[in-house]
């Protein structure tokens, strides 16, 4: 019952992509920063980015990351997150797909992976539910936003959920640190962004390494 919507949402993006008309491209690094050191970072951010005046942007949400299987295993599942602002509550939900990523070779700056952002109603998540997709996990998470031209800059804290679907009424942070990714989401075939980023994650250092990292498991 699933398989027709999915395949039909499928082959029209994949129409909307080959025409470049979205962003479907994540140029990333990531890396962390101490809790006792996240207060340098921020006035590195500060002094670099381009909202000096008014400060970075903050946030508070809450992130579930749903899964749903196309076809049988070894086929990869299609995964898919849903974000909701905690402090805005009139704010449209951001569905979310992102792509498995691509470490390249060695001389290619960022990571890249595919990712596509639509704003939805609240109603997402029975949707998906709907539609045979797993929730897997989910968290929160809250921190700051930065911007460097095209160029976005996180300095986030994650936080567990204690039970699920249920907001915790005190929050345990999941470390000590803090998780700070640089990224860019532009349409594809634009790799010279890649060495943008790198240079801006030069000027970073040594506060945070911002790297290419791979979540591919190893046996």
């Amino acid at each position: 019952m699933t398989a027709a919507p999915i395949s039909t949402a499928i082959d029209n993006l994949t129409a909307a992509l080959k025409a470049k008309i979205i962003p479907n491209q994540e140029y990333f690094l990531q890396g962390s920063v101490l809790d006792n050191a996240v207060e340098v970072l921020l006035h590195r951010l500060r002094g670099l980015c381009d909202n000096v005046d008014t400060g970075p942007e903050t946030f508070n949400d809450h992130e579930m990351c749903f899964s749903i299987r196309k076809a049988p295993p070894p086929e990869p599942p299609l995964f898919l997150r849903v974000r909701r602002a905690l402090d805005y509550q009139d704010m449209p939900w951001q569905l979310r797909y992102i792509g498995q990523p691509e470490l390249g070779d060695k001389s290619q700056p960022t990571v890249v992976r595919s990712s596509i952002d639509v704003a939805t109603s609240s109603t997402v998540v029975d949707f998906l539910t709907e539609l045979g997709c797993r929730l897997d996990f989910e968290y929160m998470i809250k921190g700051y936003m930065f911007r460097k031209g095209r160029m976005k800059v996180t300095v986030s804290k994650i936080f567990k959920m204690n039970q699920t679907g249920k907001l915790p009424e005190s929050m345990d942070a999941l470390s000590q640190s803090y998780l700070v990714e640089l990224s860019v989401l532009a349409p594809s075939g634009q790799n010279a962004i890649a060495e943008d980023i790198r240079v801006f994650a030069e000027q970073l250092k040594p506060l945070v390494q911002l790297e290419k990292i791979s979540y591919i498991r190893q046996h």
